[in-house]
């Protein structure tokens, strides 16, 4: 998933992004994700029965990478509703790492399917005389899932882009799994029909490999992001020109992130006049975190101010202590 968000939450788009409120992403978030409820519910129960059928181990493996789609939707849909709780004393930055934690959730799903159906498809292929041919009801299926679980990964994606949440990016992108997983069951169960029938469980051993490391990825990204990851230097970059072009700043240092959900907690030294009187200085800060917050997917900035030119006491006590 990193890669993924990272291409789609670059500073370009997030640094100006002020157009969509957290009431707007919950709606939008829901909305697509009911979507894909419906979807997916269909077709669960459409490929597991047509696999059983037509006697295709490829196409009940897609069945269940379909259910596991439906239980993610829920996981989605239980996050988006508690991400949105406003701040309370126990949690003074707010939920959202709900979304966060769902994500890691759906990454350590996806791998739980992704094992099973490795397991399943080992089973069957260690009997290669046993397997089945398929009948071709099961390629019109296959090939009819594939086209709606494309279409639901545009839309899911697109959604995602547009009020830019990392949550919906990752369930978009189980839904495009689901959708390469159905290209190669097609595949496997054309070279079934075609007089091979081992080609069907290899079929759904490929797909248990896709959705393995598939789910692996976003586990890991997530589980990153929950001990507190950094976000990427070109975001810090952005966030230090807007503070350095605040009026009244004349450097800034140490700036530090952490992601909070799709939002960012920074802490930063910004150095001024140090003939300024503490209400200028904190009039100053005041702007900048206002100026940050503004033009960033910043949660919160915690500014240290320090005087310009002047040794700094606190680096000085870090020295010191360090010796």
């Amino acid at each position: 998933m990193g890669a993924f968000v990272t291409e789609l939450f670059t500073p370009s788009e997030d640094s100006e992004s002020t157009e969509h409120t957290t009431a707007e992403r919950a709606a939008a978030a829901s909305r697509s994700t009911w979507v894909s409820v419906v979807v997916n519910l269909a077709l669960t129960s459409t490929q597991i029965v047509a696999g059983v059928l037509t006697k295709s181990q490829g196409l009940i493996a897609d069945g269940v990478h379909s259910l596991s789609d439906l239980i993610a939707d829920f996981v989605v849909l239980f996050a988006n509703h508690h991400s949105q709780k406003d701040a309370d004393e126990d949690h003074p930055y707010g939920h959202h790492r709900y979304e966060t934690a769902a994500s890691l959730v759906l990454g350590l799903l996806l791998l739980a399917v992704g094992l099973g159906m490795l397991w399943s498809a080992a089973v069957k292929l260690e009997q290669p005389e046993a397997i089945p041919q398929v009948h071709m009801a099961a390629l019109w299926v296959a090939l009819g899932a594939l086209t709606a679980k494309e279409l639901l990964f545009r839309y899911m994606l697109a959604v995602a882009k547009r009020v830019k949440s990392s949550m919906l990016v990752a369930n978009a992108w189980h839904a495009r799994s689901d959708a390469a997983s159905s290209l190669v069951v097609s595949l496997g169960i054309i070279g079934n029909l075609a007089g091979y029938p081992i080609l069907d469980p290899i079929a759904a051993a490929i797909v248990g490999f896709m959705v393995t490391k598939m789910g692996w990825e976003f586990g890991w990204d997530a589980l990153h992001d929950l001990m507190d990851r950094a976000v990427d230097d070109e975001e810090v970059a952005a966030i230090r020109q807007t503070l350095a072009e605040t009026p009244g700043i004349m450097g800034v240092h140490d700036i530090r992130t952490r992601k909070m959900g799709d939002m960012v907690v920074v802490d930063a030294h910004i150095e001024v006049d140090a003939t300024l009187t503490v209400e200028a200085g904190h009039d100053i800060a005041v702007e900048a975190r206002r100026r940050v917050m503004q033009r960033h997917r910043v949660l919160n900035l915690m500014t240290h101010v320090d005087p310009w030119r002047r040794p700094d006491g606190d680096h000085e006590k870090v020295s010191v202590a360090a010796g």
